[in-house]
């Protein structure tokens, strides 16, 4: 049976991956859980990597940088800081870290060679992109604490997630010794520990459901450690559960309709009794969909995973709503110890 809430070991997690099949909302789902990472006077850096400034989006502000800044100042004295991850950047800075190669990095960039190399080498790209979110879990404070207490990683949809978190794999076996060894062994030790856990968003519908359970299976075979099933957009459930089942199959009377609002000193007209009885009807036939996708995730895989729950949003996203999403997860247990 699924357990809902957040599992404690999770409290101990470092690196916390979110993907979802595109138009799950993962980009608001890793700004909300970031923000409640950072309560009570915790830091998180919230990290993306698809280079769509979606976080900038989420948070109302300008495109960001390639530098971490703070976006956000979270409940109990904590904060949440940014950073959009570009690859070559990130190359330029690696070149940097273990060849001193600056000025010579800056002039390849400019030849166009930064491209061709992570052309030539597909995998390079996402083993930059996954090294960079390593440094930041690994980096700390002169005096050796932890600089962020958690990063939180919106990363690429759920169709290519394996591929972008297991490439590294495949990078530390091409590269037998040297700085990319290292590199890669170091991502490939983070991902398949248990400081990582991976988040996948979902909505109540057949294909995102579908595609979440294919992707835990895939997670699970590459030896990536599966968090929690977050299902997002959460709708308020209008009838009684004796009514649902009756009324997705249009049984709905229109007379104890009339009736009932007439009680109430509701006069309608025969055309608006029709249009409620049919909304009536497709809010029903929704629930009973839902309902039916929720048993799935309750269900699958054996042992089912833990599930949180966000709720629909009136209005669309913005800061405030955020908030609301944070507190939300908060009181569903989602939290971090505080660093050594």
């Amino acid at each position: 049976m699924t357990t809902t809430g957040w599992p404690d070991p999770l409290s101990t997690a470092r690196l916390h991956v979110v993907s979802g099949k595109g138009g799950t909302g993962k980009t608001t789902v890793a700004a909300a859980l970031a923000l409640a990472l950072a309560t009570g006077g915790k830091r998180t850096l919230l990290v993306e990597v698809e280079g769509r400034q979606g976080i900038a989006q989420v948070f109302d502000t300008p495109p960001l940088p390639y530098e971490e800044r703070r976006i956000a100042v979270a409940p109990g004295g904590g904060e949440v800081r940014a950073l959009a991850v570009d690859a070559e950047a990130a190359l330029l800075e690696y070149f940097e870290m273990f060849y001193r190669l600056g000025v010579a990095g800056r002039t390849l960039r400019r030849m166009g060679a930064v491209e061709f190399a992570t052309t030539l080498a597909p995998g390079l790209r996402d083993v930059l992109l996954t090294g960079k979110a390593k440094e930041c879990v690994s980096r700390t404070d002169r005096d050796g604490r932890p600089v962020y207490d958690a990063v939180v990683l919106d990363a690429p949809p759920t169709g290519r997630l394996v591929t972008f978190l297991d490439v590294t794999r495949a990078m530390a076996d091409l590269a037998k010794a040297g700085p990319i060894h290292g590199q890669a062994e170091g991502v490939v030790e983070l991902l398949h520990s248990p400081r990582t856990a991976v988040h996948l968003v979902t909505l109540l519908q057949d294909l995102p459901v579908t595609e979440t359970l294919e992707t835990v299976t895939e997670l699970q075979e590459a030896g990536l450690g599966v968090g929690t099933m977050i299902v997002n957009r959460m709708r308020e459930q209008w009838l009684p559960d004796r009514s649902v089942t009756a009324a997705a199959h249009g049984r709905v009377d229109a007379s104890r309709v009339r009736t009932g609002l007439a009680g109430a000193g509701i006069d309608l007209a025969p055309d608006e009794i029709d249009g409620l009885v049919a909304e009536t009807v497709e809010h029903a036939v929704r629930v009973a969909g839902e309902a039916a996708a929720l048993q799935r995730l309750a269900n699958e895989p054996d042992p089912p995973l833990p599930r949180v729950t966000l709720p629909q949003l009136l209005g669309g996203v913005d800061l405030g709503s955020l908030y609301e999403l944070a507190e939300t997860l908060t009181a569903q247990g989602v939290r971090l110890e505080a660093r050594a």
